[in-house]
């Protein structure tokens, strides 16, 4: 009796083995497969500079107030927008500056995300120019500023007249 419980609990550690083995191979692949299928569906492709048209026309029938806001996280760096908003009229083209400062004593990178209120303001907002689309490295109390270049599509619905763009810059392993 005991032999054969033996044997049905070495089993099922085989078999617990063998799937968590699975699952973690699995986990592996999940990266990859999520950067392929946001590839291919056009998803989260928010570190692209966007491709604008020229035959826009600039609508100076409404104003929108852009909140432009700056953060950082995990990094020894001051970060702020040189304004705290700007207004434009839709398919306006206009330029923002931020500046990043690193307070360490030693090179860091970051890298940093965007993200828009009203959620898909995405949408609409087509940059042509941001320090988004690549990582930073700035060296020991190193002072930068940085432009970015945008329209706001005059599709947007009229009934939006304030965003806000925020940025939060992230800390990078070294090499990446």
């Amino acid at each position: 009796m005991t032999q054969s419980v033996t044997k049905i609990n070495v089993a099922m550690l085989k078999k617990l083995l063998v799937f968590s083995m699975i699952m973690f191979g699995f986990g592996y692949a999940l990266v990859p497969m999520y950067e392929k299928f946001c590839e291919v569906t056009g998803i989260n492709n928010l570190l692209q500079p966007d491709v604008v048209d020229k035959n826009i026309k600039v609508d100076m029938t409404r104003l929108i107030t852009i909140g432009l806001d700056a953060n950082v996280r995990g990094l020894p760096w001051q970060f702020k927008s040189l304004q705290s908003n700007v207004k434009i009229h839709p398919g306006e083209s206009i330029e923002v500056m931020y500046e990043i400062k690193n307070d360490s004593d030693r090179e860091v990178s970051g890298q940093a995300i965007p993200s828009y209120s009203p959620r898909f303001l995405e949408k609409y907002l087509k940059k042509f120019e941001c320090f988004c689309f690549t990582k930073q490295v700035l060296k020991p109390g190193e002072v930068r500023r940085m432009p970015v270049k945008f329209i706001i599509d005059p599709q947007i619905p009229v009934d939006v007249s304030a965003v806000t763009i925020s940025y939060t810059f992230f800390a990078l392993e070294p090499g990446k």
